[in-house]
């Protein structure tokens, strides 16, 4: 029988490195973690535990997995406000119904073998896979080898899978109508760098009501950052301040990191928001309640979907045996102080 002790000699590592790369935690590199996972996969290796390693819990298990990634889930993603919320609401529901949960983080590159590895470790009754970043073919190939498989945070229509996402077309919807319906024509967009499924729904909901209203976003009013840096960037500072005399009136960001950068960046070049430019955010993290002002965006019903995903997991007799199913939760807009009338409109000279 295959032991850690023999894979660890095969990747030529220690034991701990082999254990930090099955549970899916930092401290090695991620070639290392590949080479551990590849050997894992090859050998057939299945690490027995004794009953007093497995976690207690009286209904069972569940495992959260976060696919990490260098532009959007980070490797700390437990410390990136949105998934943070996310997670403490999973907790939150596994908790009330006695049910523990085993929490991991696996390069999304790596995380069908990883997977694999923490179930021959410590099996789980069912897995919620935050798949933001992961491709079509990642889910198809993890949700055949895990039916009891709830993916977060993105959705493929073509899969037969079960997704559970926001709905990013409404939410953005939502915040070009209220820059409309408070006068805005100029209106610009913030992208990030990093595309994923998320985001791209945002821009076509936003851009589906600017059509409506007889709109459009300009080329030159369409900036692109980092959507995970809250500081001002450097390279936006720039981009701005060359296009100062023709800056768009409002500015839609595909998230409230991107929004809370732009602020700052805003800020750097004497620009009041929303006096002079209004700025919309989405997601709704706290940080947009602490950034003055505070941030106009769109609330993203985390709680809901913890809700959702868990129950979908452990309460199986609420669904027909064998069918997937896409459910999308609506968000909400939420007005504070960032956004306002333009100035050269009527509503805001009262």
């Amino acid at each position: 029988m295959i032991k850690i002790e023999d894979i660890a000699k095969s990747a030529n590592v220690s034991k701990s490195a082999v254990s930090l790369a099955l549970n899916g935690k930092p401290g090695i590199s991620a070639q290392t973690r590949a080479n551990i996972l590849r050997i894992v996969k090859e050998s057939g290796y299945v690490h027995r535990t004794s009953r007093a390693e497995k976690p207690p819990a009286a209904g069972g298990t569940l495992r959260f997995v976060a696919c990490t990634h260098s532009g959007i889930v980070l490797e700390h993603f437990n410390q990136q406000p949105f998934f943070m919320e996310l997670i403490h609401y999973i907790e939150d529901k596994c908790r009330k119904r006695g049910i523990a949960l085993l929490v991991h983080a696996l390069p999304a590159d790596e995380a069908e073998a990883g997977i694999a590895a923490l179930e021959q470790e410590h099996p789980a009754q069912g897995l919620i896979l935050l798949g933001t970043n992961l491709t079509p073919a990642q889910v198809a190939a993890i949700s055949a080898r895990h039916r009891n498989l709830i993916v977060l945070d993105t959705c493929h229509d073509t899969l037969s899978a079960n997704f559970v996402v926001m709905n990013n077309t409404q939410g953005a919807y939502l915040a070009a109508r209220h820059l409309i319906d408070q006068g805005h024509q100029s209106i610009g967009i913030v992208q990030s760098n990093v595309r994923m499924h998320n985001f791209d729904a945002r821009q076509h909901g936003f851009k589906q009501a600017l059509a409506q209203a007889e709109l459009q976003i300009r080329p030159e009013h369409v900036f692109t950052v980092s959507p995970t840096v809250v500081s001002a960037q450097d390279e936006l500072v720039e981009t701005l301040r060359s296009r100062q005399d023709d800056l768009p009136t409002a500015l839609f960001c595909e998230c409230d990191y991107i929004a809370i950068s732009v602020i700052k960046s805003l800020a750097e070049l004497g620009l009041r928001v929303p006096h002079d430019i209004s700025v919309i955010g989405f997601d709704n993290i706290h940080e947009s309640m602490v950034i003055s002002p505070e941030l106009t965006t769109v609330h993203v019903e985390k709680e809901a979907m913890a809700e959702m995903a868990v129950a979908r997991l452990v309460e199986p007799a609420s669904t027909l045996p064998g069918i997937t199913s896409k459910t999308v939760v609506d968000t909400r807009l939420v007005v504070r102080r960032s956004t306002c009338p333009p100035a050269e409109s009527p509503a805001n000279q009262l």
